[in-house]
């Protein structure tokens, strides 16, 4: 396996003056390939026509797309392990995961290739990673960026979003995805979603949110829950529809985990779908409830610190993310300092289309903690 310490599967360097941007291998770019980090799909890919729409601003801006980084394959795992494309080193500890599946992109970033990295969310794909690596990142809302272009996981949940050292280069990142993009700052009224996570986790959000009008919402807590394993029905029955005749071709060219999730979405039975769009309609509607008492409901990004590599079992546990995209909403992480040598993530969580207020709010926090 192939140690990628910057998360670049491939340098580019192109010609620009402006910021330094890297983009996921999902992600495409005028005649390069686009393999989303599997074997199965590079054998067969072949240079895009055209760029994906999401990169007009980036483009438009004279950025210098710095290289192409490494996913989880095919964007369906957290962990940011790829035998294939290699596993980006996670540079806070590197016995530990890197996150996925955006890991070279948190890693790019962490390590200062890159001033901004574009990954995509799914399912905490973007905050999982930089909750891992130390850095901010952004899952935007569904549908606030084109995806035209962009290699799909589960359609009804898939976003774009960037990733950066700080808040200031997430302000950058959605600046090129959304030329004229302006945080707003004043002050707001914080549901605090008290999940079971390690004590240590728990004290560094609280200390991170010091000061704040901050109340706790216990009585999301059951939605949440079942928010959970009903986008796990819903993120694997749309995946293998998306990509069950792919899987069925490529068979061990694809990874064995990658190949299991595909597998348990195949034998998703239509009433267990239903049922899961049910779940779905209701936490939808309890998370427009309170955000008629909050402006911002936070909580962790994951409940405990990054896994080491050989316990995956253990970051699947601790991860908080996939109610939020099962929601359709915004969510920013941004990394808190703790009783440890690895920091926690704070995980922001806002209406449709409240991600100026988010990032507002976490410039504010970070700010705080300098």
């Amino acid at each position: 396996m192939r140690m990628l310490t910057d998360g670049l599967v491939m340098s580019l360097d192109t010609l620009g003056d402006g910021v330094r941007v890297s983009v996921k291998d999902l992600i495409d770019m005028v005649g390069i390939p686009t393999t989303a980090g599997s074997f199965a799909v590079a054998r067969m890919a072949v240079p895009a026509e055209r760029d994906a729409a999401c990169l007009t601003g980036v483009r438009a801006a004279d950025a210098r797309i710095v290289g192409r980084t490494a996913m989880h394959e095919l964007a369906y795992g957290i962990s940011g392990i790829n035998a294939w494309q290699g596993t980006p080193t996670n540079p806070l500890d590197a016995s530990r995961v890197p996150g996925g599946s955006s890991s070279g992109a948190a890693v790019s970033v962490a390590t200062g290739v890159a001033d901004v990295a574009l990954g995509s969310d799914t399912g905490g794909s973007v905050r999982i990673p930089a909750a891992c690596c130390g850095v901010a990142g952004l899952k935007t809302t569904w549908g606030r960026i084109p995806l035209d272009g962009v290699w799909p996981l589960a359609p009804s949940l898939d976003t774009i979003g960037p990733l950066a050292r700080d808040v200031a280069g997430l302000v950058l990142g959605m600046q090129l995805l959304e030329p004229g993009f302006t945080p707003i700052d004043r002050s707001v009224r914080i549901g605090r979603l008290p999940v079971a996570a390690h004590p240590d986790i728990d004290a560094a959000i609280t200390r991170a949110l010091g000061g704040l009008d901050v109340v706790a919402v216990p009585d999301l807590l059951d939605g949440w829950a079942t928010a959970t394993p009903a986008g796990g029905v819903l993120l694997g029955a749309e995946a293998w529809q998306q990509h069950g005749a792919l899987v069925t071709a490529a068979g061990d060219a694809i990874g064995p985990d990658v190949l299991a999730r595909f597998h348990a979405g195949e034998v998703a039975t239509a009433a267990e779908v239903e049922a899961a769009g049910r779940v779905r309609d209701r936490w939808r509607a309890e998370l427009a409830d309170a955000f008629t008492r909050f402006d911002v409901l936070a909580l962790p990004t994951l409940a405990d610190e990054p896994a080491p590599l050989e316990d995956l079992q253990r970051l699947y546990a601790s991860r908080l993310t996939l109610p939020v995209n099962l929601a359709g909403l915004p969510a920013v992480s941004l990394p808190v300092p703790r009783n440890a040598a690895l920091p926690a993530s704070l995980q922001l969580v806002g209406p449709a289309g409240s991600e100026e207020l988010l990032l507002g709010l976490a410039a504010a926090i970070e700010a705080s903690l300098r």
